[in-house]
């Protein structure tokens, strides 16, 4: 079956709503409710006295109206009697103060006496639940990091000891790896280390990409002990947590083999014209997490927000847009927080599939629609989307070590990326993510954006593809600094640059204060099919040693000068961008790079996508204006043979195609 559903916290209500609750969830078509995210203080009121029998009542009253039961390990939230007794609990800032409770997740994954509280609660659930007909799977903890992603505490700090010498083995290879001779900071011992601490000036870059490895796995320990009481209980019940797109704290990549199914929260801007690509670039990171599997979406919004400045509403049948986006991209569900809207706490203003107002709401009345939709659409379940031919570089280390400061310029990591993966949406094309270290002989393209940190393996697994026929693209900024953030030997990118045929003699900034427009430099086009547009910070003394000039950069200090190079090597093709372009100049790249590798661009309206999943095309018109879509086959939606589907703004249509034709050409209607 397809989820759908939400979050249900029924501990915030009484017992005479719950029989309404679940009245309304069969009413909406819910088959799956999430339980029990943040009820740790609700299941323990004090150290060591469980009570379980709220809990046995709505779990019952949901089993017996057929609705499944995400059931969550309520650790996501220590309650006050626990960081009272053990005020270590707390999580400590990078300057040294600490968390108070009154919140949620304030909590320091490394704290043995918040391990020790919280495992014993997970072994109760399990106990009590492993084997209850209604649980479908278990959902445990929560948006890991979110609230504090890293501890800079005294346990954190040996717990940060003891990864550094299971990864070194010697604090002599330490100092090695971290350069500690530059600005006297050698160590004796590991005990004289200390967590990435606030310092008056830059910090150490290597310690400081240590500890964000050291605390993405810190958090991924805290998951782990969990899941093994529950993998002990029942081996048969599937695991997950909730992932949060592309989370900068956590390097999902570590993460996505020990989770039994991807799960992600999701929450575009409404008021963001661009909110559908960044909501449609989550759900193609999502897939690839899964290495292709279905996932699920866990958590998004019916309507507004409450953490922004200004949370806007959702337009009518952006939901069920947005909600349809995420189904063709490869989601097997489809859920929200929360069900019902709270009256009270800080996320009173959080929309919700049943709204405080009532029934008689138009959020309401698309929860009901969409519901009864998707259990039409149960058959899609289980199904691969079309296999993407293009794949774009997504690193963790990178982001972290190239956004530390301490840089040529400043880089935002994942904005460059969005800038890509943005063009080719607007070509049409689907677009998986993956790592230099994965088989990526089923691409045709690979795009390795500023890809800042590589190991040996990383530059011979792209030198492989290369020169095994693929089209690579890598641009400023990648192959700078090896795993340790030493300047990559040879310059930046190493042993890559001979693979694509050029060198990077400097990187040679621009600015934008004061300067003029002079300084903001054009491309202009050399050769056929160039690339022309304007030129952001960073840009590069580029020599094509063994290159052809695609694009130079026009007036200025690097007028004349290589900005893109393209060289043909074997089978394959390597281009270099030796600049931040803007997107209009990336596209016009991407369109020729694809192309030439037989990837086909889609020749679609703006905000209009059309992605094929288990036998049909399912396309969503997120703009403004009604487009015509030429798709012959059977609407699986209205049940009507079609030739052709007109879709209003968030509309939607969910067609049968014959295989042979495909999705036809696309008009727009007047």
């Amino acid at each position: 079956m397809l989820w759908y559903g939400g979050d249900y916290n029924p501990e915030q209500w009484p017992r005479e709503t719950w029989t309404e609750d679940v009245r309304l969830m069969r009413r909406a078509g819910v088959s799956v409710a999430t339980v029990g995210v943040f009820s740790w203080a609700k299941l323990e009121p004090e150290d060591g006295r469980f009570d379980f029998d709220w809990l046995d009542d709505i779990i019952g009253r949901l089993h017996a109206a057929g609705i499944a039961v995400d059931l969550a390990t309520a650790t996501a939230s220590p309650p006050p009697w626990l960081t009272r007794a053990h005020p270590e609990v707390l999580a400590v800032t990078a300057d040294g103060r600490t968390w108070s409770s009154g919140s949620r997740g304030h909590h320091n994954p490394s704290s043995a006496a918040f391990r020790r509280h919280a495992d014993r609660l997970v072994g109760r659930l399990a106990e009590r639940y492993a084997h209850h007909p209604a649980l479908i799977a278990w959902h445990v903890g929560n948006e890991y990091g979110n609230e504090a992603p890293r501890d800079h505490g005294p346990e954190s700090a040996a717990a940060f000891r003891t990864w550094l010498r299971t990864r070194y083995g010697s604090i002599e290879a330490v100092n090695e790896a971290w350069g500690t001779a530059f600005w006297s900071q050698q160590y004796a011992s590991f005990d004289e280390i200390e967590p990435a601490r606030a310092t008056p000036t830059f910090p150490n870059p290597a310690q400081t990409l240590d500890y964000e490895r050291f605390g993405s796995d810190a958090l991924r320990a805290a998951y782990l002990a969990e899941v093994e009481i529950l993998r002990a209980a029942n081996p048969a019940i599937p695991i997950t947590t909730n992932f949060m797109g592309p989370f900068k704290p956590a390097d999902y990549w570590a993460w996505a083999d020990d989770v039994d199914f991807v799960s992600d929260d999701c929450y575009p801007d409404p008021l963001d014209p661009e909110g559908h690509v960044y909501a449609a670039l989550r759900r193609d990171l999502m897939r690839s997490l899964a290495r292709g599997k279905p996932w699920v979406l866990m958590e998004q919004a019916t309507s507004a927000v409450n953490w922004r400045a200004t949370n806007g509403a959702k337009q009518p049948g952006q939901m069920r847009a947005l909600s349809y986006q995420a189904l063709a991209r490869g989601a097997d569900g489809i859920m929200f927080f929360q069900w019902r809207q709270a009256v009270r706490g800080a996320e009173k203003f959080h929309s919700a599939m049943l709204p405080y107002t009532g029934t008689d709401t138009r959020i309401w009345r698309e929860v009901e629609q969409l519901g009864h939709e998707l259990d039409g659409l149960a058959h899609l379940a289980g199904t691969p989307v079309e296999t993407p031919r293009v794949a774009i570089l997504f690193d963790w280390e990178s982001w972290w070590a190239i956004e530390q400061g301490a840089m040529p310029a400043g880089v935002d990591y994942l904005g460059t990326v969005t800038e890509w993966y943005s063009a080719l949406y607007e070509l049409g094309v689907l677009v998986d993510f993956a790592r230099a270290t994965d088989d990526l002989s089923g691409y045709a393209v690979v795009i390795a954006v500023t890809t800042a940190v590589c190991s040996d393996a990383a530059i011979h697994g792209l030198d492989d593809y290369l020169r095994s026929g693929g089209h690579l693209v890598a641009t400023y900024g990648t192959a700078i600094l090896d795993p340790t953030t030493r300047l990559m030997p040879g310059g930046p990118l190493g042993a890559l640059a001979s693979t694509l045929g050029v060198r990077v003699e400097e990187v040679s900034p621009r600015s934008e204060a004061g300067l003029g427009l002079r300084d903001r430099l054009g491309l202009s086009g050399a050769v056929e099919g160039a690339v022309s547009g304007e030129v952001g910070t960073w840009a590069e003394v580029v020599h094509a040693t063994d290159a052809a000039t695609v694009a130079v950069f026009g007036p200025g200090d690097l007028v004349g000068r290589p900005a893109i190079t393209r060289r043909d090597r074997a089978a394959g093709v390597g281009w270099y961008v030796g600049a931040e372009l803007e997107r209009s100049a990336i596209a016009q790249l991407l369109d020729r790079v694809v192309r030439e590798a037989g990837v086909e661009p889609a020749d679609l309206p703006a905000g209009v996508e059309v992605v094929r999943r288990g036998g049909v095309a399912i396309a969503v018109n997120h703009g403004r204006s009604t487009v015509e879509l030429v798709l012959r086959g059977r609407d699986e939606v209205t049940g009507a043979d079609v030739a052709a589907v007109e879709l209003a703004p968030f509309g939607v249509a969910v067609v049968r195609v014959d295989a042979a034709t495909g999705t036809l050409p696309v008009e727009v209607s007047e």
